[in-house]
């Protein structure tokens, strides 16, 4: 037990020292619950106010600030108080050096907490400089992955053209076994004979299945009720040397033969009289882009696609046919027309274009109409006819460049019709999300060429619907 009046001085001299470190903003005032409370900043202590009288806490308040090693107090015995700091126990005869020296140590943990801050924010600042650079090396390195995928798969990594890769898959073939020695030289003799002439050497060609088709319409009925045939034209499918690339070159081949068959456009056609080899075509499309035609497209192959495995789609094949003075159309069905993603316009459109000129007449109609070239995502096909059934469906005839000689050849053999299931396509079976055709119409003054050169500038095509 203390003396009353020790105690009164002691909560005196607590009730001021919680004034001063309050109004020096060490306390905070708590909300009103019928006492006045402050909390102390440092330690967190409460305490607790006689509302009336403004004096200081209970004896249990000062014990328990006192035991979390705030600040105490004690008398010397001779009256003189001292005053213990509550950060590191320095002892003090006065209340107003303790709260100077208690400010110094505050001031001080400020400037070190602001350092610290400082010092956390540029951590945080340089962290985040690193974790954005490593996206950013992680988004070009994936970009770049992506872009060399790319040009492997459309033939424009520097990877060789077409005699590299007939010259490659001719070892393979000696390697395992399925070409004798001797056969990979003669062959090898003729694809250089053949791109040193620029002719195509004709091993990939079969002729004739246009006729072979018209004879069997004429002796079968069936399920047809019409059916439209383009001119002649020459099956060609892709050979060791561009495999997996060519169908845009095989597809043209097919129908340049057609367009040399008729004699309405090979006048115009008198520098190419013999089907031109790939490596050649490359060529010719590299002309007409230096003529001027389609300087996007051509940007988009850097200038370049002799000697590449580059694929080549309809704006390639326009360009090229132009600038032979070739009249001829892109169409873009460039989304479905019809149900499950299918495309009926399209079978619309080439049905009026072979039909044209002989609505309403025989079953079977050879027309004098080129084929057509047919373009998806990732491959291509020409169009030699048009089925009309009974029912009113339709189904294309196509030429694939990816049919062997040896499957072609049936078709000049068998009378049955099994082998239409190679060229046999229905509306159900084309549903890629969008087809390009480039359709020939007719020829070209040197005026008119000149005039699509110039519209070619920006490639634009007609969009059904």
């Amino acid at each position: 037990q203390q003396p009353v009046s020790l105690q009164y001085s002691l909560h005196k001299n607590l009730s001021k020292l919680l004034t001063c470190l309050h109004n020096k903003a060490k306390c905070k005032l708590l909300p009103f619950t019928g006492e006045f409370q402050w909390q102390h900043k440092l330690c967190y202590c409460v305490f607790v106010l006689d509302g009336i009288s403004g004096h200081g806490s209970s004896k249990k308040s000062q014990e328990l600030h006192s035991s979390k090693n705030c600040v105490s107090f004690s008398d010397t015995g001779n009256g003189e108080q001292l005053y213990e700091c509550p950060m590191c126990s320095l002892t003090c005869t006065n209340i107003q050096i303790l709260e100077e020296h208690v400010d110094l140590h505050l001031e001080e943990h400020n400037f070190s907490e602001g350092i610290c801050k400082g010092m956390d924010l540029e951590l945080a600042q340089q962290l985040q400089t690193e974790e954005d650079e490593r996206q950013r090396s992680e988004e070009e390195k994936r970009e770049n992955e992506e872009f060399k995928k790319l040009q492997r798969q459309y033939g424009l990594d520097n990877s060789g053209g077409f005699k590299q890769q007939f010259l490659k898959n001719m070892e393979r073939e000696v390697d395992r076994g399925r070409m004798q020695p001797f056969e990979y030289h003669k062959r090898k003799a003729d694809m250089l004979e053949s791109l040193a002439s620029g002719i195509d050497d004709g091993k990939t060609k079969t002729s004739g299945v246009i006729e072979a088709l018209c004879k069997y319409y004429q002796n079968e009925n069936k399920d047809v009720r019409h059916v439209w045939l383009s001119a002649g034209v020459d099956h060609f499918h892709s050979s060791l040397g561009d495999r997996g690339w060519g169908c845009g070159y095989r597809n043209f081949q097919m129908l340049l033969s057609s367009l040399l068959q008729n004699s309405f456009y090979n006048d115009y056609l008198r520098d190419t009289t013999l089907i031109p080899s790939i490596p050649k075509i490359q060529s010719m499309i590299e002309d007409a882009w230096r003529e001027g035609f389609d300087p996007q497209g051509a940007s988009h192959f850097n200038n370049r696609l002799h000697g590449s495995k580059a694929w080549i789609g309809a704006c390639e094949i326009y360009s090229l046919l132009t600038s032979l003075r070739i009249k001829c159309q892109i169409i873009d069905f460039h989304k479905p027309t019809g149900p499950v993603g299918t495309h009926p316009r399209l079978f619309e459109w080439i049905l009026h274009y072979y039909s044209t000129d002989n609505e309403g007449g025989a079953k079977v109609v050879c027309t004098s109409k080129p084929p057509i070239y047919l373009q998806h995502q990732g491959h291509s096909r020409t169009v030699v006819g048009i089925e009309e059934k009974k029912n009113k469906s339709l189904c294309l005839l196509l030429f694939d460049p990816g049919c062997s000689s040896q499957q072609m050849q049936k078709l000049l053999k068998q009378n049955d019709g099994t082998g239409l299931r190679l060229l046999r396509k229905f509306v159900g079976s084309l549903k890629e999300k969008q087809y390009q055709i480039v359709a020939v119409d007719g020829v070209l003054s040197l005026e008119e060429k000149a005039a699509r050169c110039c519209a070619s500038q920006v490639l634009t095509s007609e969009k059904i619907p």
